[in-house]
This record gives structure tokens, sequence and C-alpha cells, in this order.
């Protein structure tokens, strides 16, 4: 399955480093987000590191995903697609 990186997760003036929103297009409830918790999340960067991250919650009512990652995203993930496993 994948999906693709919306965001960091925070409020206006504060954003979290290692948790990014993740909207699945197969996904448009928060029943069936909440389905996809517990599992794992790679996004490959474009020198090949892959960085590991987990499915924590449903965010919103859309449909969209809480991901926490192991180490802080840069910014260029955004927009990318990831894989969930």
């Amino acid at each position: 399955m994948e999906g693709i990186i919306a965001n960091f997760r925070g409020s206006q003036h504060v954003k979290s480093g290692n948790q990014m929103i993740v909207h699945v297009k197969s996904v448009d409830t928060k029943e069936k987000a909440a389905k996809l918790v517990g599992k794992k999340v790679v996004w490959t960067s474009p020198a090949g590191k892959e960085l590991v991250g987990k499915v924590s919650s449903a965010h919103g009512n859309g449909g969209s995903i809480r991901v926490l990652f192991e180490t802080g995203m840069p910014g260029q993930a955004i927009c990318t697609k990831v894989k969930i496993e």
C-alpha cells in the first residue's frame, strides 16, 4: 500500500520533526485509518537511505494517518511516496 506525505505534524508555530501526516488514497474515513495503526512505514530518500516509521493513530476525520518516524524527517520528504507494510 502506498501513501503520500502531506506535511509535518504540529501547530502553527511548533512542528514535530519526526511526526508526519500521510494521506492514503484508498482510505477515506477515520475507521479505515484506525485499522492501519501499528503498520510499518518506509520512506526512501533520493540517496537510497530508508527511514522507517510506525503508524501511531488516525489524524482527523478524512482518513489521514499520523506516522512516527525513528529520526527527524527532511523537508524534501513532503509530497513524496511512502510504502505502508
